[in-house]
Order: C-alpha cells, then structure tokens, then sequence
C-alpha cells in the first residue's frame, strides 16, 4: 500500500504518498452521511499529500474515504479508509 495516513489533526487528514511512484488519478470520495472537502492533486508524488477534511454528526460510526489511484503500470486500485 503506497499511502500513510496522518490522522493526528483529525477530523483533517493527510494521505501521504509513502511509496517510490508518482500516482496519478488520485481522487478521495466519502461513502456515508459525513461531508467530505479536498484538495487533490490529480498526481501525487512520492513523500507528497493528499489533503482531506470530513465533517458530520459522527463520521467514525458511518462513514469511510475512499482513495483511488493509478500507479504507473496503469492499474486502478481503491482503497477504503476507516474513521
């Protein structure tokens, strides 16, 4: 897995690119009632991060982000990311 999660600012994360490849493609969505806002690059180099915020009444109990992302093989993958 090429990403860290930074939770130590919580309910704002970093997902921080810990592998050796650009990633490209790189969207974050929620998938829950939690509000999700982003800022995200459409290519994420190595030791760069992807900025996400979620608000809402309890995002932990009922909601995940969802990362997806193109290595340079041109692969899709997902990823899903407890609260």
């Amino acid at each position: 897995m090429p990403w860290n999660v930074d939770r130590t600012t919580a309910p704002h994360y970093r997902l921080v690119n810990a592998g050796r490849e650009t990633l490209s493609g790189v969207t974050v969505s929620i998938a829950g009632s939690a509000h999700l806002r982003v800022s995200a690059p459409s290519a994420v180099a190595p030791g760069e991060a992807v900025r996400a915020s979620v608000s809402g009444r309890d995002p932990a109990r009922d909601s995940v982000l969802v990362v997806r992302w193109f290595p340079p093989d041109g692969r899709e993958y997902l990823w899903q990311i407890s609260l």
